[in-house]
């Protein structure tokens, strides 16, 4: 039996000693801590959901697991709760988002680097603004999530990290002090980024995109923001738009090659490679707009190039990355010119 393969009835079974034992007694008996992250909710009761999953699986499997084994999060034993058919709940909101962040560091710019108070209409406003970002799933949420309250906190996380500010500042994160100082270098653009999430929020536009893989990527800099990003990323992957663009590169009587490196997935791949490109869109959403996608804005990019642009802000664009590849190649004979005979290129291979 495969761990997390519990059923309801164990699930029950598990209250039902939880509730004869009480929370200390269970949690000692077994060897876990208080959850920290969600609880399920059963019948007006709270459980700490991560302990009642490693006791349910004794039920089904013979014995409980041991707290080392999974976790208590939503992808082990939340997830494996509420496929039981349980309602779990969390314990605490998730962390701010750097979208969310760009929304409060506008509005504490617009108040002129200070505060607001949780009574304040705008942070009233941001607060239901919040709440609508597709962001974090309602699962995830509890019932203070994003309120006034918070938000108002967080516009003091970030006033109190401007330079000009004298007193010390509150208990913020790493983020809150990133997004000022992008603000605080690059006001222009990073307004234009708030002024369409906002936007888009607010349409419903930016809901309807699905959740990207790059998402959850550490190595992957959105510094406009998860949910600009998942609408770039949506415009480089239509297919109408990325089959324009090579059939105009064709021609034109040019290669479908990689324009930073030079690599060129059929001569290395063969029929398999053959017609495959990866598009890039040069113009970042702040700039672009909700202008319709030229075939001038998009460029051919292997996918090696494609992440290394999206890696860190401000991303290069591909005649920048090819001056980067070429300036490295002169300096270190191990990076290899692009082989035109069809052998395996080391930096165009994903």
């Amino acid at each position: 039996m495969r761990i997390g393969a519990i059923t309801r009835d164990a699930v029950l079974k598990a209250i039902a000693e939880y509730d004869e034992l009480g929370r200390t007694g269970f949690l000692a008996k077994y060897g876990f801590r208080e959850s920290l992250s969600y609880v399920l909710v059963h019948e007006g009761g709270w459980y700490d959901s991560k302990a009642i999953a490693g006791v349910a699986h004794k039920w089904d499997h013979g014995r409980a697991l041991l707290p080392q084994e999974f976790s208590g999060g939503k992808d082990h034993a939340a997830a494996w709760l509420r496929r039981a058919g349980f309602k779990v709940k969390a314990v605490r909101n998730p962390d701010w988002a750097r979208d969310e962040v760009i929304l409060a560091c506008h509005l504490v710019m617009a108040n002129g680097w200070k505060g607001l108070d949780a009574n304040d209409q705008r942070v009233i406003e941001l607060s239901a603004l919040l709440q609508l970002m597709p962001i974090h799933a309602q699962a995830d949420r509890n019932e203070k999530f994003r309120n006034p309250n918070g938000v108002a906190r967080k516009t003091f996380d970030i006033a109190t990290r401007h330079p000009d500010y004298q007193g010390k500042p509150t208990n913020g994160g790493a983020l809150d002090l990133e997004v000022l100082n992008d603000f605080l270098a690059r006001p222009a653009e990073m307004v234009e980024a708030a002024l369409l999430i906002r936007e888009g929020v607010t349409r419903g536009d930016l809901q309807s995109l699905p959740p990207d893989e790059e998402d959850e990527l550490d190595d992957y800099s959105a510094p406009e923001g998860r949910l600009l990003m998942r609408r770039h990323r949506s415009r480089e992957r239509n297919k109408a738009v990325r089959t324009r663009k090579i059939a105009a590169v064709l021609r034109q009587g040019r290669p479908l090659s990689c324009e930073a490196c030079g690599f060129d997935f059929a001569e290395v791949y063969g029929e398999r490679g053959d017609g495959y490109i990866e598009c890039h869109h040069v113009v970042p959403l702040h700039q672009a707009g909700e202008s319709r996608t030229r075939l001038n804005d998009l460029a051919l990019i292997c996918a090696n190039c494609h992440r290394m642009i999206h890696r860190r802000a401000p991303w290069p664009t591909p005649p920048e990355l090819r001056a980067v590849i070429e300036t490295r190649r002169a300096s270190q004979s191990r990076i290899p010119e692009q082989n035109r005979s069809g052998e395996v290129v080391q930096h165009g291979l994903v």
